[in-house]
C-alpha cells in the first residue's frame, strides 16, 4: 500500500475536477458523461495522480499518471471503487477496459465476458455470471423450432411502432425471444415498460419474454471514454453487443434478429449496418423492418415523449397501444409525466 490518500471528488470541486480532466487526457481517456461517483488519489503535494469512477454497477474512467505507473496505484483505486460499490449494495460488478489491460483486471478477479479485437474487453467480477445468465435464458424458454427470432426492445414507452415490429416478427417465426432492456436508465421505469410491453402483446402466443439483464448493453452503460470519436463509440458498442448476442443466439438456437429502421438516427443507421454485416457470419439473418408511419411520419418513442413533454397527452392516442394510452391518462403516471416534462431533451438519437 502507498502512503497516498484517496478521496471522493465532488462535482462542485472545480480544481480537483480540472486535475482529473488533465490526468485523463494525458492518459488518452475522455471523461465519461455517465458517472455517479469519482475518486482521486492525492500525493504529498495534493496533486491527483490516479483516479477512478463509477456508474451504476460499473467501474470506469480509471487512470494512473504515467509518472507513477508501476507503483500498484491502480490496484488501490480498484479496491476503493469495489468497496464503495459493496457499500451501495452492488456486488455484481462490470468494467470495460482496453485489450492490453484485461490481464491486469483478470488478476484482480474479473472474468472476460466478450471482447472486440484491438478495441475493448467487457468484464465482470463473477466467474460464472454470463454462463449462469445463459442457463437462465434456456430454462425460461428452451423450446426448439425451425425459425426462432429475437427482438431487443427498450420501449420508452411502448408504441404502435414497437407493436408492429413485434407482431411481424411473431407472425413470421415459430418462436420470438423478446429481450426487454431492463436497465433503469430511461425516463419510463423498467417495471412500467415491461408491463406495457407484455400487456400490449399478450395476444401473441409464441413470445418468450426475457429481462435483458446487464449483458445486453444500453447506451448509458456503454463506455465512450477510451474511444477516439463518436463513430468509434457506436461501432465499438455494436460489435461488443453483437459478440454477446451471438452467444445468446447460440444458446437459444436463434437464427433471425429483427430491428426497426430509423432513417433519422445516425446511431441506429451505423448499428443496423454493422448488424447486417456481422450477423450472417454466424448464420443469423438480420431483418431490418421499415418503420410504421402515421400521417406520413414514422412512429417513434421520441415523438411520444415529446408530446408528453409538451402536455399534449391526447395526441399520443393514435401512436400507442391502448395499454400505453390508458397508463399515461391515469394518475399512476403522474410522476413519470412530471419527470418527462422536467427533462430538457426527450429526443434521443
Amino acid at each position: 500500500m502507498s502512503n497516498y490518500s484517496i478521496a471522493k471528488i465532488y462535482p462542485n470541486d472545480r480544481f480537483a475536477n480540472s486535475q482529473i480532466e488533465k490526468l485523463l487526457q494525458e492518459e488518452g481517456i475522455r471523461r465519461d458523461p455517465n458517472l455517479d461517483y469519482t475518486c482521486g488519489m492525492y500525493d504529498e503535494d495534493m496533486n491527483i495522480i490516479a483516479t477512478g469512477s463509477l456508474f451504476g454497477n460499473t467501474l470506469r474512467c480509471m487512470a494512473v499518471s504515467h509518472l507513477h505507473q508501476g507503483e500498484g496505484l491502480m490496484n488501490e483505486i480498484v479496491t476503493h471503487l469495489i468497496e464503495i460499490q459493496f457499500e451501495r449494495g452492488n456486488t455484481h460488478l462490470f468494467l470495460y477496459t482496453k485489450c492490453d489491460t484485461a490481464k491486469f483486471f483478470g488478476d484482480l478477479g474479473f472474468s472476460e465476458i466478450a471482447r472486440v479485437s484491438d478495441q475493448l474487453v467487457f468484464m465482470e467480477n463473477k466467474r460464472t455470471g454470463f454462463s449462469d445468465y445463459l442457463r437462465k435464458l434456456q430454462n425460461n424458454c428452451s423450446k426448439n423450432a425451425q425459425n426462432i427470432a429475437a427482438l431487443v426492445m427498450n420501449a420508452n414507452p411502448f408504441t404502435n411502432g414497437h407493436l408492429y415490429l413485434v407482431e411481424k416478427a411473431a407472425a413470421e417465426n415459430d418462436i420470438l425471444h423478446l429481450f426487454m432492456v431492463s436497465e433503469d436508465a430511461s425516463l419510463v421505469p423498467y417495471s412500467v415498460r415491461k408491463r406495457l410491453i407484455m400487456k400490449a402483446t399478450s395476444h401473441l402466443p409464441n413470445i418468450c419474454y426475457h429481462d435483458s439483464g446487464p449483458y445486453i448493453i444500453s447506451n448509458a452503460t456503454f463506455p465512450s471514454y477510451f474511444q477516439k470519436d463518436e463513430s468509434s463509440v457506436i461501432t465499438g458498442h455494436a460489435l461488443l453487443d453483437l459478440t454477446i448476442f451471438k452467444s445468446i443466439a447460440q444458446t437459444l438456437h436463434i437464427n433471425r434478429r429483427y430491428v426497426g429502421e430509423e432513417p433519422t438516427s445516425q446511431v441506429t443507421g451505423i448499428y443496423n449496418q454493422i448488424m447486417a454485416e456481422e450477423l450472417p457470419k454466424s448464420d443469423i439473418e438480420c431483418i431490418i423492418v421499415p418503420r410504421l408511419e402515421y400521417n406520413g411520419t414514422a412512429i417513434s418513442a421520441s415523438t411520444v415523449r415529446q408530446a408528453i413533454h409538451d402536455g399534449k397527452i391526447d395526441s399520443i392516442k393514435p401512436l400507442v397501444p391502448e395499454a400505453t394510452y390508458k397508463f399515461f391518462t391515469n394518475s399512476e403516471a403522474d410522476e413519470i409525466i412530471k419527470k418527462i416534462q422536467e427533462h430538457e431533451n426527450v429526443i434521443h438519437y
